[in-house]
C-alpha cells in the first residue's frame, strides 16, 4: 500500500514540478522580497520587520493559491483525461490514489516554501550586513504556514472529489477566509438571538479550521517565537483535521461514478 500511494504521490509532484505557474509564482515572491528591501531601506530602520511582514504574507497567500489551482485540480485532471480508469483498473484504491495526491501536492508545497523561506533569510542577511536573529526565528513562523497550507490543500482536494475545479476553488478560498475570522464566528454564534442562527454558527465554529491560530506573521516580525507546546498543540490539531478532511474525501469519491 505504502509503495503504491508513494508512486502516486510521486508522479504528482513531477507533474507539478512541470507546471511553470508553480515557478512564476516562487519567482513572483521573491521578487517582491527584493522590493521588501528596497522598501524597507526607505523606512528608517524598519527594513527587517517589513521584510518578513511582506515575504511571509506573500509566501502564505501564493501558497494558497498553489494549494487551491494545482489541489482543485489533481482529481479533475485525471478524470479529464479518463486516466483514473487505468489506474483502478490496478490494485490501487481511491483512498490510496487521494492520499497520494495529496501528498504529492504538500511535497511540492514544501519545496516552494523551502525557497521562498530562503528568500527571505537571504534578504534579512543582506540588509543585516550578516548573519541575524531574526533570521531563525521566521523559520517556525513558516512552518505553521507550510501546516495551514496542508489543510488548504485537503480541503481542495475533498471538494474536488464532488465538484467542478471552479466550484471547488471558490468554496476552499471560503474556507481560507473563513478559517482566519473562526473566533468571530463563535463570537457571533453566542451573540445570535434566534436558536437557529445559533445553531448554524456554532457548527460552522467546529466545522471550520481555525487558521488563526496558525497566523503568527506580525509576532515573528517582532521578534516573538511560537512556544512549544502552542506549537506542538496547533499543529496537532491541523494534522487531525486533515485525517478528517481527507477520510471524507475518500468516502465521497469511493462513491463516484465515473461510467
Amino acid at each position: 500500500m505504502l509503495g503504491r500511494i508513494a508512486a502516486i504521490a510521486g508522479n504528482a509532484f513531477r507533474e507539478a514540478v512541470r507546471d511553470r505557474v508553480l515557478y512564476n509564482l516562487v519567482l513572483f515572491v521573491l521578487l517582491l522580497t527584493g522590493a521588501a528591501v528596497f522598501i524597507g531601506e526607505l523606512s528608517g530602520g524598519q527594513e527587517k520587520k517589513i521584510i518578513i511582514d511582506l515575504g511571509l504574507s506573500a509566501m502564505l497567500l501564493f501558497g494558497v493559491f498553489i494549494a487551491i489551482f494545482v489541489g482543485v485540480g489533481l482529481v479533475y485532471k485525471e478524470i479529464e483525461r479518463r486516466t483514473v480508469y487505468t489506474i483502478f483498473a490496478k490494485p490501487v484504491s481511491r483512498g490510496e490514489f487521494l492520499v497520494g495526491k495529496y501528498l504529492g501536492l504538500c511535497l511540492t508545497l514544501l519545496v516552494n516554501v523551502l525557497v521562498m523561506g530562503a528568500g527571505v533569510s537571504l534578504a534579512l542577511i543582506y540588509v543585516s550586513r550578516g548573519w541575524h536573529s531574526l533570521v531563525s526565528v521566521i523559520w517556525p513562523a513558516i512552518l505553521l504556514i507550510y501546516v495551514e497550507l496542508m489543510i488548504l490543500t485537503g480541503v481542495a482536494l475533498l471538494f474536488s472529489s464532488f465538484s467542478s475545479p471552479a466550484l471547488s476553488a471558490l468554496l476552499t478560498f471560503f474556507v481560507f477566509i473563513i478559517g482566519h475570522f473562526s473566533a468571530d464566528l463563535k463570537s457571533l454564534a453566542t451573540s445570535m438571538g434566534s436558536i437557529s442562527a445559533r445553531w448554524f454558527f456554532g457548527a460552522l465554529y467546529y466545522l471550520m479550521p481555525n487558521l488563526a491560530n496558525l497566523s503568527f506573521i506580525t509576532p515573528a516580525a517582532h521578534g516573538e517565537l511560537p512556544g512549544f507546546a502552542y506549537s506542538a498543540s496547533v499543529i496537532l490539531y491541523s494534522l487531525l483535521y486533515v485525517i478528517v478532511v481527507l477520510a471524507a474525501a475518500t468516502l465521497i469519491f469511493s462513491r463516484r461514478n465515473f461510467k
